[in-house]
């Protein structure tokens, strides 16, 4: 005999929570300060029915990405391009989610000494390719963040988020 649940949430009619998937490669102050903001905009009280899930790029999977509703991709921009471990995210989960995650929302926050033009690049190119629709404008910070680049980063979070709720 199978065991079933006597009732699931769906059955009930009752609306799911939607994640918002926050994959990250913080190596640096910098980039970690930009991600504790945009953690902070996205989980602020206003929004509600929103689960912020924060992965690590490098251990950030294909299940991960087809369980979410949305997405904000944090790199540092190494040699003007993405970093190694946001790369290899993209790498891995690019095939498996082609298809899956086609027309979703995401936003992106980007750290560089210098440039980041390559890496923005890149991002818009692979994340074409996936079909996923940039939210909000990039938040692209040369140098150290300032203020109002940290306030730009909790408003990214904090937009995307309630875009899902």
């Amino acid at each position: 005999m199978l065991h079933r649940p006597a009732v699931t949430p769906l059955e009930l009619g009752e609306p799911s929570m939607a994640r918002l998937l926050v994959v990250h490669h913080t190596p640096s102050p910098a980039t970690h300060s930009m991600l504790l903001q945009v953690l902070e905009g996205a989980r602020q009280p206003d929004i509600v029915d929103v689960e912020v899930a924060s992965v690590a790029a490098l251990a950030a999977s294909p299940i991960d990405v087809i369980g979410a509703d949305g997405y904000l991709i944090g790199s540092p921009a190494n040699l003007g391009y993405l970093s190694g471990a946001v790369k290899h995210f993209f790498d891995t989960i690019y095939y498996p989610c082609l298809e899956e995650t086609r027309g979703r929302s995401f936003g992106v926050y980007l750290h560089g000494n210098d440039d980041c033009t390559g890496a923005l690049a890149a991002t818009e190119t692979i994340t074409t390719g996936l079909g996923w629709k940039m939210a909000q404008a990039p938040v692209v910070v040369t140098g150290a963040p300032q203020a109002a680049d940290l306030e730009r980063c909790w408003e990214l979070g904090a937009a995307i988020a309630a875009g899902l709720s």
